[in-house]
């Protein structure tokens, strides 16, 4: 097993091999609203589940002992202790509002409060504008992993945001 391509063809099926659990673990772990289509997920009765009975059957799905969930809404208990995607519905469409205020810079830790009633907080991505945007309107879009993205405007970068109420 001295031979360069002999040991090339080991790393090469053990990286396959390793490739291929981890998948297996990641489609384990993602959320049953995550794993089907939407129509799919209206299909099969889920979308009359409430937030904790959803949390239930993927508990359930990814076979952890989990604690009962509580009779409150996710919403109602604190961020750390909700499940990341607790606010998204479940097709994930993007958020469409306007900012309430003006807006002219952001980084991390920078919180942007919608209309709508949401609150993002930025996670990555800094941009300082020439001029203040009164009441703007941004999107709010998803991206991959059950990432978010913040946007102002068409030609400014995006931010990478978590809701936070």
């Amino acid at each position: 097993m001295n031979h360069p391509i002999g040991r090339f063809s080991l790393c090469l099926f053990a990286l396959a091999f390793l490739l291929g659990i981890a998948t297996n673990a990641l489609a384990q772990q993602q959320p049953i609203e995550r794993q089907m289509t939407p129509e799919q997920f209206d299909a099969a009765g889920l979308g009359k589940l409430s937030p904790a009975e959803l949390a239930n059957l993927n508990a359930w799905l990814n076979r952890e002992r989990a604690e009962p969930v509580a009779a409150e809404s996710p919403e109602q208990r604190p961020a750390a202790d909700r499940p990341r995607d607790s606010f998204v519905g479940a097709n994930d469409q993007p958020v469409h509002s306007r900012l309430k205020g003006s807006v002219q810079e952001w980084a991390p830790g920078t919180i942007f409060e919608l209309e709508n009633g949401q609150r993002w907080r930025v996670l990555k991505g800094s941009m300082k504008l020439n001029k203040p945007l009164q009441a703007p309107e941004i999107e709010v879009a998803p991206g991959l992993m059950g990432r978010w993205f913040f946007q102002v405007d068409e030609d400014a970068p995006r931010a990478r945001v978590e809701r936070i109420e």
